[in-house]
């Protein structure tokens, strides 16, 4: 009878626990994965493997726009997208075409320039292999008004220089002139946009990927009109595995979406366990019921 009761005890004071350790383990299950860098790796599902074959089996020298449409506030999400396809991108030796429909769009494409193009790819050369453009307003009608007349819209890259003396930029007339649009969003207007204002009506092959919360919208384009795509971080995460498993050498390079998967894969355990407990404590709570 006293075990009995030891064993009551107990389970009521774990169903009882306090809060606050429930929120201080799951910060340490945060906290400790970031200190000792624990990385993890995540296949590549179907959706995602689709983008990165088509971006593969392109010929060497194709015409990659990349649209970056978000801000600092989803950078750890969006980020960790660019910096993939960028890398899949030059390792190929495709030449990007780096746009923007946000107005804080170009601060990204920066970083990633100073970043990932000239810190890793160091024999690319501006105008050649990549160019920045930059942002203009105009929302989904800079999309149709670069489907019949890139040039009209961009006549100068971010630093004012005419486009025209850039090698990269002959041949480029409108949207079609492209291999493949790569748009990296997190609203509006973004990723969808680019589907509705510029793959379907000009036929022009398009990937991308968003935050895991517009990722949802984005699922039902895919395979007919996308012909992949990336929701959030762990997207971006299994992008890196595909990447990673293509070119070995970047299993020793900063892979910023699978370093933060690892914690939160962590936190996910330690929620999930927390609600095993919970049932537990009241399955044995309500035994303990019936039997009085």
């Amino acid at each position: 009878m006293a075990e009995a009761n030891t064993g009551s005890t107990w389970f009521e004071r774990l169903g009882a626990l306090d809060r606050r350790v429930i929120f201080l383990l799951i910060a340490l299950a945060v906290i400790i994965p970031l200190v000792v860098h624990y990385t993890t790796t995540i296949p590549a599902s179907r959706i995602v493997l689709d983008l990165y074959e088509a971006v593969e089996n392109l010929p060497s020298g194709s015409k990659v726009l990349i649209s970056f449409d978000y801000g600092p506030s989803t950078a750890p999400e969006n980020q960790p997208m660019a910096t993939a396809f960028t890398r899949h991108c030059l390792e190929k030796g495709h030449k990007i075409y780096l746009i923007a429909l946000w107005a804080t769009g170009p601060r990204q494409s920066q970083q990633l320039i100073d970043e990932v193009i000239k810190v890793e790819f160091p024999d690319k050369v501006y105008g050649e292999d990549y160019i920045h453009l930059g942002y203009k307003a105009g929302n989904q009608g800079l999309i149709n008004a670069l489907l019949s007349d890139f040039n009209s819209m961009y006549t100068s890259d971010l630093a004012g220089e005419d486009i025209e003396g850039f090698p990269m930029m002959e041949g480029i007339g409108t949207l079609k002139d492209f291999d493949i649009i790569l748009a990296i969003g997190s609203g509006f207007p973004g990723t969808k946009e680019w589907v509705q204002f510029a793959g379907d009506p000009g036929d022009i092959p398009v990937g991308g990927g968003t935050t895991a919360v517009m990722a949802p919208l984005l699922y039902p384009y895919y395979p007919k009109q996308m012909l992949g795509f990336l929701g959030g971080l762990q997207g971006a995460a299994e992008y890196e595995a595909a990447l990673m498993n293509g070119y070995p050498k970047y299993r020793t390079m900063t892979r910023r979406a699978s370093t933060t998967m690892g914690p939160q894969v962590t936190a996910h355990l330690v929620i999930v366990g927390f609600i095993l407990i919970g049932n537990l404590t009241y399955l044995m709570e309500r035994r303990k019921k019936r039997k009085y």
